[in-house]
């Protein structure tokens, strides 16, 4: 029977992640545990910023987005000789178990935890929804919420001036952000790592369409396809005579009031990773497949397939067709 555990957040941060400290600490208290937060994640591990935590710690949070515990990365968590230091300040407290919130980097770092005596359950915290073993990571529906409303003003502007607007959002190599975005936003063309589009036939059917009279075009783009996406912009302006814009979103993508599916996939994530420690589960993750709330052993997650929603694809062509 453990008594004491512990909640961090690592690497990016993502709407939901105060949703999920929350259910934690509450559900930990309801069973009679001592919950404490690291601040800084991995880092503040090893610098020992560990805090008791209680109910009102985590009071009017669910609506915040970012993380009250902050975030950082430590890449030097690689190495056992930094992350026996983590384990020593964690055995100093008393704190037998961690629920780590964040994304798979975040997960190794948990799987490695575990093995060296700290039993540890992670939590899908990323924007990206780049974790296999999750239909849905926290962050994902806000973050994709924040970007439809962008490209909606965006496309405003576009129909005015007859534009081609090339909207880059984030995903890091996981396209789904653009996937989902292109898809409810009806765009001309979606480009992602998993539907990579050929550059000269980008240019050839904006060139139909601007032909054709169209009044403007959306075309959206995961992040890293392109270098410099305002010289592929100006390319497809000469080349179409289209007007076009490049449009990135940055980091406005990130922020925010969790929305109302994040804050209750949250809540049910992080009583959810309780319930596993107290039955001496660690060296795991927790995902949601089909609705209901599953987990994985870390390194079984880590090599599933990131296809899980590429029947979307389809969908996409039948409907631009």
């Amino acid at each position: 029977m453990i008594h004491k555990i512990g909640v961090l957040t690592s690497g990016g941060d993502a709407p939901g992640m105060n949703c999920a400290i929350r259910a934690v600490v509450r559900a930990g208290l309801r069973y009679g545990l001592e919950v404490y937060g690291v601040v800084n994640g991995y880092k503040g591990l090893v610098e020992g910023q560990i805090i008791k935590m209680d109910r009102s710690s985590v009071s009017d949070i669910v609506n915040r987005g970012g993380t009250i515990l902050q975030t950082a990365r430590l890449r030097e968590f690689k190495d056992e000789s930094v992350r026996q230091i983590a384990v020593n300040n964690l055995k100093k407290l008393g704190i037998e178990a961690l629920v780590v919130i964040g994304g798979d980097g975040s997960y190794m770092g948990a799987k490695k935890l575990t093995e060296m005596g700290i039993n540890c359950v992670g939590l899908p915290g990323t924007i990206d929804n780049d974790i296999a073993s999750t239909d849905y990571t926290i962050g994902f529906d806000t973050c994709q919420n924040t970007i439809v409303e962008c490209v909606d003003k965006i496309r405003d502007t576009t129909e005015s001036h007859q534009r081609c607007a090339i909207i880059e959002v984030m995903g890091n190599h996981c396209g789904d952000l653009a996937l989902f975005t292109g898809l409810a936003e009806g765009a001309e063309m979606i480009i992602t790592p998993d539907h990579p589009i050929p550059e000269e036939d980008i240019i050839a059917q904006l060139k139909k369409l601007h032909d054709a009279d169209k009044k403007r075009a959306v075309v959206i783009i995961s992040e890293k396809i392109y270098q410099d996406i305002h010289a592929f912009a100006a390319k497809i302006q000469e080349e179409t005579g289209f007007e076009t814009k490049a449009e990135v979103l940055g980091r406005i993508q990130r922020g925010g009031s969790p929305s109302a599916f994040d804050r209750v996939l949250a809540a049910r994530m992080g009583a959810y990773a309780v319930d596993c420690l107290l039955d001496g589960k660690g060296g795991i993750c927790i995902g949601m497949v089909n609705n209901k709330i599953v987990a994985y052993d870390i390194y079984e997650a880590l090599q599933l397939p990131r296809d899980k929603h590429a029947s979307m694809l389809r969908l996409i062509d039948i409907l631009n067709a």
